[in-house]
């Protein structure tokens, strides 16, 4: 049973991980693409409905933590953000991921004294070989999370389809995966142990170190460790979710005075996801309302996250 309970929390993290800033926007092309966007020197917010996702998606492929939290909220929210980050009252836009609020905990165990040595020899000794125990885990968690998905109160309609779209897609992915891989841990691991030491965020301080950098320093330097993460998902487990950002496509389905639908497509690993996005203009500006109706929530419910929490 304990080496059940470890795969199952092994093919969790990697299902989380594999969530982290690719699988809530994907832009789309138009005029100008997220690719063309993301080379911008001075990204500026967006003045049309589907560049509301276009400008965000610009900004993941740039690796641009703190430029994609500029643009996803007017001014004078981002400005709010900032204080309460200082004061420790909001970890936004970090609250988007599905591990926000593991991330301390995470750096910490990577900056440990021979954290290298520790992740290889937890994996040889509970996952190495393990590929039917996780598959196993993989398809009860992909299970559990659908459930539960369906029954959280906290998503709209749209949100549902959109994230049980990505479960399944998410959930093929990790089961033809080389998860129990051992050279190929030893690859992830390495590589995120030195990029969790180059962050220069002290994660035995935990949420303290998030507010003692503020909004802006802490996403530059939370923003190459994604991007090494990123590439070793890509490099050894094939999820290359920056090719379903270069390759989305938004549609404006309606527009109402300040409020739009857009409809959004793009590839997730093998998956193809077809979901419905609101997005809502502000003093001139779309952004999408999720993320307005979060960051805002991230205020008034300290360093809650404002969105139903992880199953």
């Amino acid at each position: 049973m304990r080496h059940h309970r470890l795969a199952a929390r092994a093919a969790a993290l990697m299902l989380c991980l594999a969530l982290l800033p690719g699988c809530q926007p994907d832009p789309a092309p138009s005029a100008t693409n997220p690719a063309d966007m993301a080379k911008q020197a001075k990204p500026t917010p967006a003045t049309r409905p589907v560049d509301a996702i276009n400008v965000l998606a610009a900004r993941l492929l740039a690796r641009d933590g703190a430029g994609f939290a500029r643009l996803a909220v007017p001014p004078g929210l981002h400005a709010q953000l900032e204080t309460a980050w200082r004061e420790g009252h909001s970890h936004w836009p970090l609250d988007e991921l599905p591990l926000d609020r593991r991330l301390p905990g995470m750096l910490a165990s990577l900056q440990e004294k021979n954290a290298l040595a520790k992740f290889k020899a937890t994996f040889r000794q509970q996952f190495a070989g393990a590929d039917r125990d996780i598959d196993l885990a993989i398809r009860t968690l992909a299970q559990f999370s659908g459930q539960y998905v369906q029954k959280e109160a906290g998503y709209s309609k749209e949100e549902r389809d959109h994230v049980v779209q990505a479960i399944a897609a998410l959930s093929s992915w990790a089961l033809a995966a080389p998860l129990a891989d051992t050279a190929r841990a030893d690859h992830f691991f390495t590589a995120l142990t030195a990029a969790a030491q180059r962050s220069g965020i002290d994660g035995k301080a935990g949420d303290a170190a998030f507010a003692k950098l503020g909004m802006q320093s802490s996403l530059d330097r939370m923003s190459p460790f994604i991007a090494t993460l990123l590439a070793q998902l890509r490099t050894q487990y094939g999820l290359d979710l920056d090719a379903g950002l270069r390759g989305l496509s938004v549609q404006l389905l309606e527009q109402t005075g300040d409020s739009a639908r857009l409809r959004l497509r793009y590839r997730l690993a093998k998956g193809d996801i077809d979901a419905i996005v609101p997005a809502v203009r502000i003093d001139g500006h779309w952004y999408l309302a999720d993320f307005v109706t979060r960051a805002e929530a991230s205020l008034i419910s300290g360093t809650g996250t404002g969105k139903p929490a992880s199953p």
